[in-house]
Parts: C-alpha cells; sequence; structure tokens
C-alpha cells in the first residue's frame, strides 16, 4: 500500500456505488484553502474564467489532489494508473444565483455510451467553507444509473436531492453519471467550487481499495442491487456477480427448474419496459443466467441498437450535446455475461447496421480483457465507414491495453482521422497499450498539432506512457514550446 495514500475501504466503495458519490476532506494546515480561495477570486476578477488554464494559472491547485485522502478516494475507485482529463473548470456560484437545472456532463467533447461501471469520476473540490445557503452543488443519490429522473426543473423534481455543503477543503468524489446542479445562492456570499475530472486508465484486476468484504452486502429491499453487485465485482477485477435480486425480487439460481423459462420469458420482455429500474434488473437477472440465453439477448440488442439510432441524438437534461446516449438493457446483461457473450457479439461486428456494430464494439468493451479473440475484428472495424463505430472499436481495443498490440498499426492509422472522436480515442488507446505501441512514435509526435486540445494532450499522454528516449524526446521539445508560465499575465507580460 502506498503509504501516501489514504484508500477507502468497503463500506466506503458500497456508498460510493449506491449513492454515485463520496466525500473526503484535504486537510491541509490552517490557511491553505483561504489562500487558494483568494488567489482564484483575484483571477476571476482580473482575468475572468481562465477555463482549463486553472490549474496551470495556480498549480497550488495540484497539491489538492496530491493529498492522500484525495489521492487515495481516486485511486480505489479509479485503479492506481488513473490520469488527470485536461477538461477542468472553476464555477463561480454568485450571491443571488437562482441555480441550475438538474443535469448529466458530458464526456468532453465524447460520445461514450453511458454504463454503471466507473470509469470516469468527477471530483468538485470547495476552497471555502460551503453551506446550504451558499448554493453548494446538488446531487440526487442512487439515480446514477438512470438516464432520466422525473424532472430536470428543481421545484418540479420528485427524487430526494443533497446539497453537497463542507468545510474548505471538501472533495466530493462523483460518479460522472450522476444527477447534479448548482442550487440557489441564497447568502450574500460567492460560492467557487474547482471541478476536475478523472479516468481509468486500465480494467481493474484486482480491489483497489482496502478490500476485506469479498462479497456485496444484500440489501434485499432495494431497487438496483443486482447492478451494485456487478459493479462491486468489477471493481475487484472478479467475474462479473451472479447475485440478482431478480427484476421481480428473486434469485434465479434458487428457482425451481421448471420456472426458470417462465421467468427468463418475463425477463426478456422487461427488457422494454417504460420503467428503468425494471429494465436494468431484468438485465441483470438475465446476465445471472447460462449461456442458452444468449442468442435471445443478441436479438434484443440489434432490435435496441435501431432504435437507439434514431434518438442517439436526442438532448435531454441525461444526454446535453447528444452525444453521451446510455447503453441498452441487453448490453447490461451480455456484459455480465461475460465470455459466453463473446463470440456472439464478434459476428455482430459485420453487421449491417452501424449502431449495431457501435454497441457490439462497446459491450465488448464493457466486458474487457476477456475479448481477446476480438482484436482482429475490432482492428478491422476502425476502417468502418461510420466514425462512431470506429471510435467505440478505438476505445475498446484500449480497455484491453497490450493484449491489444496488434491492432497498434490500425490505430496509428486513425490517429489522422477525419473525425476528432476517433483521433482522441485512438491516442487515448495508444497510451493505455503503452511502450508495445511505440511504432506510433512518428503518428503521436505529429500529432501533438492537432487541431484539437485534448488529442494533442493524449497524445502527449501516449508519449509519456510509452517512455522510450525518442517518445520522451518528441514530448520536451513540444512542452518547450507550450504555455508554460503561470504568471504571465497581460499586467505582466514578461
Amino acid at each position: 500500500m502506498n503509504p501516501t495514500q489514504q484508500l477507502l475501504n468497503d463500506e466506503q466503495m458500497q456508498r460510493f456505488i449506491r449513492d454515485g458519490y463520496i466525500t473526503v476532506q484535504a486537510d491541509f494546515p490552517d490557511g491553505f484553502h483561504q489562500a487558494l480561495y483568494e488567489r482564484i477570486d483575484e483571477v476571476f476578477a482580473r482575468e475572468k474564467n481562465p477555463g482549463n488554464n486553472i490549474l496551470p494559472r495556480l498549480p497550488q491547485i495540484q497539491q489538492v489532489f496530491d493529498h492522500p485522502a484525495v489521492r487515495g478516494a481516486l485511486t480505489s475507485i479509479l485503479g492506481p494508473d488513473y490520469l488527470m482529463n485536461p477538461h477542468r473548470h472553476c464555477h463561480l456560484n454568485p450571491p443571488g444565483s437562482p441555480g441550475q437545472r438538474w443535469h448529466k456532463d458530458n464526456y468532453v467533447f465524447d460520445e461514450i455510451i453511458r454504463h454503471p461501471r466507473p470509469r470516469w469520476v468527477l471530483a468538485f473540490y470547495y476552497p471555502q467553507d460551503v453551506t446550504e445557503e451558499m448554493g453548494p452543488t446538488g446531487v440526487i443519490p442512487g439515480r446514477h444509473y438512470h438516464h432520466y429522473i422525473s424532472d430536470a426543473v428543481a421545484e418540479q423534481t420528485t427524487e430526494t436531492a443533497l446539497p453537497l455543503c463542507g468545510a474548505a477543503g471538501t472533495v466530493a468524489i462523483v460518479h460522472y453519471d450522476s444527477w447534479h446542479r448548482a442550487t440557489a445562492n441564497r447568502s450574500d456570499k460567492k460560492r467557487y467550487m474547482l471541478k476536475f475530472l478523472f479516468e481509468r486508465m486500465a480494467e481493474p484486476q484486482a480491489a483497489a481499495w482496502q478490500h476485506h468484504m469479498s462479497d456485496w452486502p444484500t440489501v434485499t429491499d432495494a431497487p438496483l442491487e443486482a447492478a451494485h453487485a456487478d459493479v462491486w465485482q468489477w471493481l475487484a477485477g472478479r467475474k462479473a456477480s451472479t447475485f440478482t435480486n431478480g427484476a421481480h425480487g428473486q434469485d434465479p439460481q434458487q428457482e425451481a427448474a421448471p420456472a426458470l423459462p417462465e421467468r427468463r420469458t418475463q425477463w426478456l420482455a422487461a427488457l422494454t419496459d417504460e420503467d428503468e429500474t425494471v429494465r436494468l434488473n431484468a438485465a441483470y437477472a438475465l446476465g445471472t443466467l447460462d449461456e442458452s440465453v444468449v442468442p435471445a439477448l443478441i436479438d434484443a440488442l440489434v432490435e435496441e441498437a435501431t432504435h437507439l439510432a434514431d434518438r442517439i441524438d436526442e438532448r435531454l437534461p441525461g444526454n446535453p450535446r447528444g452525444s453521451n446516449p446510455a447503453t441498452c438493457a441487453a448490453a447490461h446483461a451480455l456484459t455480465t455475461l461475460g465470455q459466453p457473450a463473446v463470440a456472439p457479439l464478434v459476428d455482430l461486428l459485420h453487421h449491417a447496421h452501424w449502431c449495431v456494430r457501435t454497441l457490439a464494439a462497446d459491450t465488448l468493451g464493457n466486458i474487457g480483457l476477456p475479448v481477446a479473440v476480438a482484436v482482429p475484428a475490432l482492428a478491422a472495424l476502425l476502417a468502418d465507414d461510420h466514425p462512431r463505430v470506429r471510435r467505440h472499436a478505438a476505445e475498446t481495443l484500449g480497455r484491453m491495453s497490450t493484449v491489444a498490440v496488434a491492432a497498434v498499426p490500425a490505430l496509428t492509422t486513425c490517429v489522422r482521422d477525419e473525425d476528432v472522436h476517433v483521433r482522441h480515442n485512438a491516442v487515448l488507446a495508444l497510451a493505455k497499450i503503452g511502450q508495445p505501441a511505440a511504432a506510433a512514435i512518428p503518428a503521436l509526435t505529429a500529432t501533438l498539432a492537432d487541431e484539437d486540445r485534448y488529442v494533442r494532450h493524449f497524445a502527449a499522454v501516449a508519449l509519456r506512457r510509452i517512455g522510450t528516449p525518442a517518445a520522451q524526446a518528441a514530448l520536451l521539445d513540444a512542452l518547450f514550446t507550450a504555455r508554460w508560465c503561470p504568471i504571465t499575465t497581460p499586467e505582466t507580460m514578461y
């Protein structure tokens, strides 16, 4: 265990999985947070919001995210190899602000399909004490797996909301798909909150927290225990859970054999139920069955994909820019089944419909490392006519890490793709593969001048993780011409 990290324990991880957030305290000596608050306030007054440059403008912020409690929480959830995303934002909630609508964040102009397994988190840091009157960030606990809530207008929302209040130094680690908003600031004080993004760089092979409890502690009357158990097992690096509360409250493994076919029929029908909770529970119930259910789930995935294609760009509070839809229920079931679903999903990579190919690639990526057999087909998919297909094929190959080394030439070609999302995921996949992707160094070096800031950043990350002398030289040459001075402003230009 790294002594500079305060890893979460089982109970804290369970709270994060169920509620979608957990808070920790960056307890620096007196005056640290106040000084940082004053520096932020000064930058806003003189320069307005510096956007992504808030960290180079105020490098002291890095100390917050290096604090043992914060680093330990991030490591526990995302693994020891996690990455700080280059997108970050300092939110000012001024006195008299009416607050926001409930929403989910987009994945930084990316086209990730939302899934319960947490590969990204938000980190909300308060540099000052925040009370409920000051307009703290609000969350809706336990709804992070849901793409819909009763109403995005706070006054009409029926779900139970929680304001994230706390002393200066409070950092809330939040599931990226959590419903959240800035609440109304009814005080006479400014409220600053620094939002940083962190993402997983390797699929879990073992629990990264202080893990002693093997099985998920079932709460029988909780509505989504099967989904929670699946996330718990995945984070611990184990096969998907065999637990389910059943779509209708029972464990199918304990049912009498004659009843099982009827229950399976009910669960398959429930995959298209209007109620999201019913759909999710049905999916995870089906995921505990044997491989005989796979053909029916493949048919359901194809049908859901064709419907999803018509609404994938629909702008809703759970999909604000029309880029991050929730995955379909059949995909949850196939993901939980794991290995028995791999070969049929590989077959779907050749389907005529682009959205079927996309969901097949995405589901293989959620299954993770057992899909090594799919590498040739996924590499071929990087030349697909549809950019969403190419983008998700690249992401899946990245999740396979060094197992996907044979796809490095195809990923290197995609570094120059006309679609920014494909380029983004190609360079990130090469970063996850690491040193075995050294053949991509020339292409990655050229990509350091890409027109998209995030593609440039992840090309730099890839070179850093490849780590050869040639990669390091290319990276250093680029960094010495980048914006490097945190104190150069219009008032002090030299």
